[in-house]
């Protein structure tokens, strides 16, 4: 197992399973057989819909002596209907019931956007609280009050852009210890990635495979695949490995967590066995050029007619 550490000394394995896009009925086993693999990152958020089918599967690890709940390191995030400090307290309880769990190992805002409570999707422009009138600096006070609590072990933040960061950091009593974006050969975000280790802030890339089971509605008819991108699947052939496993490899030996996806079993294992995979230099050289500005999670959504938000607000 690789472990990345935090400035308190305690540490995150490395590749952790995603939940994202996980449905019910799915998770559950997806959970067990994870941990049966290997794994001990699990990484959750509220919104994904399936947080007490994954709190029954690590509620039978525990029981069952598969896991001990010290050697478990579950994140979870703070949706943005939530960003009022009484608000955000209240998520993370439900968040801690529905995982029947006592503390979390790590709580992120989940985005620098604020909506309504009962904002739905898809966004109109009256479902946005602008960054004025709820700045997440206020979001912030709240996470910082909930490490001191002992509820959240770490606290960090999701999408965030440098401009964004520097911003929460002017005002933090506490430094955010995670920021978690999207991240792959096609979006390598060199400089956030250097800033963030300058800070002392360790960064979780999502989406590390393309996220192709995403919504049509998130995606563009004419986006590249990282899966069957030739340089990559060359690399695969060459270390007798599949695609998947050189960009998880990518992501490990440059240093960042990676949370990749899956419900089926023999994936949820190859995914895992990325962690034997290393990459020459040259190899890393060949991804490295691969680098682009493509987006498959470009937030467009937050950004409809009357949104006080826009992409240049989200990325810099």
């Amino acid at each position: 197992m690789k472990y990345l550490q935090f400035t308190d000394g305690t540490k995150i394995p490395q590749l952790g399973l995603g939940t994202w896009k996980s449905a019910p009925g799915e998770v559950y086993q997806a959970v067990i057989d994870a941990v049966n693999a290997g794994y001990r990152h699990i990484d959750c958020a509220a919104i994904y819909g399936n947080e007490s089918e994954i709190g029954e599967a690590l509620t039978h690890l525990l029981k069952s002596g598969s896991v001990k709940r010290e050697d478990l390191f579950i994140t979870s995030k703070l949706w943005n209907n939530a960003h009022q400090p009484d608000a955000a307290h209240l998520a993370l309880k439900k968040t801690l019931s529905d995982l029947q769990l006592d503390y979390l190992d790590l709580y992120l805002i989940h985005w620098p956007i604020s909506i309504k409570v009962d904002a739905g999707f898809p966004f109109t422009g009256s479902d946005f609280i602008s960054p004025e009138e709820l700045p997440f600096t206020v979001t912030w006070k709240a996470m910082e009050s909930m490490k001191k609590s002992g509820l959240a072990r770490h606290i960090g933040v999701s999408n965030f852009s440098i401009p964004n960061l520097n911003k929460l950091i002017r005002s933090a009593e506490l430094m955010p210890e995670m920021n978690q974006v999207e991240m792959h050969p096609f979006l390598a975000q060199k400089e956030l990635f250097h800033f963030c280790s300058d800070h002392d802030i360790l960064v979780t890339a999502y989406s590390p495979l393309g996220s192709s089971d995403r919504s049509s509605g998130m995606k563009a008819d004419d986006e590249p695949s990282l899966l069957q991108n030739e340089v990559i699947q060359g690399i695969a052939g060459d270390l007798d490995c599949s695609p998947a496993q050189v960009l998880l490899a990518w992501a490990l030996q440059r240093g960042t967590a990676v949370i990749p996806k899956s419900t089926n079993k023999g994936r949820i294992a190859e995914n895992f066995r990325a962690q034997d995979i290393s990459l020459s230099s040259d190899q890393m050289k060949k991804l490295e050029a691969l680098d682009g500005t493509y987006r498959f999670v470009n937030g467009k959504f937050w950004t409809p007619q009357g949104s006080p938000y826009t992409l240049e607000y989200l990325w810099g």
